[in-house]
């Protein structure tokens, strides 16, 4: 193999490619990079069995070949050394030579026999979605997804699709989040289960991206296709939780602030909470009073009145403050509302006016 191509598109792409791959004892091959020079473009693959990734890069081939590089060596040479004009690699016996203007670099290579096939589902039926909504649904919800691999179905991102939305679902069983994007397209599917750490991945490579994805689906596998860039992730096999019929349809207590406010007032809060992250919201609909409570026997206590519209029954709520929080970064609305209905039941939280992401959290004890 011999080619020569610039330094922005390689390490454009081998910094993507080189996050997934993975580290295999039985399987050493999965840590590198199989890079594949035919015609006029050089193709760089990763996997680690989970996912799989292809980029293409416009190149000179000189002579046609395929070698397989360990990632982390590759993309910390270009990345810590190169940042513009050309660069050539070239195969010379067991190595790889690395070279540019002011640098030449020999990286010993792997065998590459053992180097797994990537699913190929690009030659089927496929639904368009923006990047930028894929990015929003997923993003949305995957910090709900449980970080065991006790239940799989839990540290998973259920996807399915309903006339021209799809949503996007994850729980740990403390909170939930749900968040439904609009589409283009009419193509119906049924419930799928991305892996939670794919779904960090997938969110990398397709991150700053603009104009639609093309997704294809089989039983076991989806893909994501972007002009230069083929990725595919296993989907689990098993079943999510009936979630819906967690979301109440009604509530005894409502509260509408402003999103800035509540965030000012649990920033507070965080400095003289629990180990347990406590903190305890009451709440007065007569008498006009939000108020949300914090104490640390070691720090203090705090107490922050927080003005808004209030309807319905008296309440008197504690909860972890982080899973408060973390739904933040998925209401772009300046309000919220609160839902509450009773000191044992879960909180549903809405963005206002938009209502398209729902997210319910579990009380703590008192």
């Amino acid at each position: 193999m011999k080619i020569e191509c610039t330094v922005e598109k390689l390490l454009s792409a081998v910094s993507k490619a080189e996050k997934i791959t993975g580290k295999n004892l039985t399987l050493p091959v999965l840590s590198c990079l199989l890079l594949e020079a035919k015609g006029n473009t050089l193709k760089i693959i990763a996997t680690n069995l989970d996912l799989g990734v292809e980029i293409i890069v416009p190149a000179n081939i000189t002579e046609e070949g395929t070698v397989a590089v360990p990632g982390n060596v590759l993309n910390s040479l270009i990345s810590n050394n190169f940042k513009k004009g050309n660069i050539k690699l070239e195969e010379k016996g067991d190595n790889l030579v690395v070279l540019t203007e002011n640098n030449s670099t020999v990286i010993n290579l792997q065998a590459n026999a053992d180097f797994p096939t990537i699913p190929k589902l690009n030659n089927g039926e496929f639904f368009l979605i923006d990047a930028k909504k894929l990015n929003k649904g997923l993003r949305s919800v995957w910090y709900s997804s449980s970080t065991s691999n006790i239940k799989p179905e839990l540290s998973s991102i259920l996807i399915y699709s309903s006339a021209k939305d799809i949503t996007f679902v994850a729980t740990d069983s403390f909170r939930l989040a749900e968040m439904k994007i609009d589409t283009a397209s009419d193509k119906q599917f049924e419930q799928i289960l991305i892996p939670f750490k794919n779904v960090a991945e997938i969110l990398k490579i397709f991150d700053n991206i603009e104009g639609n994805i093309k997704v294809y689906l089989t039983k076991n596998q989806i893909a994501f296709e972007y002009e230069n860039i083929y990725l595919t992730s296993r989907i689990i096999d098993g079943v999510f939780p009936d979630y819906q019929q967690l979301i109440p349809k009604e509530f005894k207590t409502d509260v509408t602030v402003l999103k800035e406010d509540l965030i000012n007032s649990l920033k507070i809060s965080n400095i003289f909470s629990d180990q347990f992250n406590k903190l305890t919201f009451k709440i007065n609909p007569s008498k006009k009073i939000f108020e949300i409570v914090a104490k640390n026997n070691s720090v203090g206590e705090t107490l922050n009145k927080i003005e808004g519209v209030l309807n319905g029954d008296e309440i008197e709520i504690s909860f972890n403050q982080k899973y408060i929080i973390d739904c933040f970064q998925s209401i772009d609305s300046d309000s919220l509302v609160l839902n509450f209905n009773g000191s044992n039941k879960p909180l549903v939280i809405k963005g206002v006016p938009d209502s398209r992401f729902t997210y319910l959290v579990m009380p703590m004890n008192s």
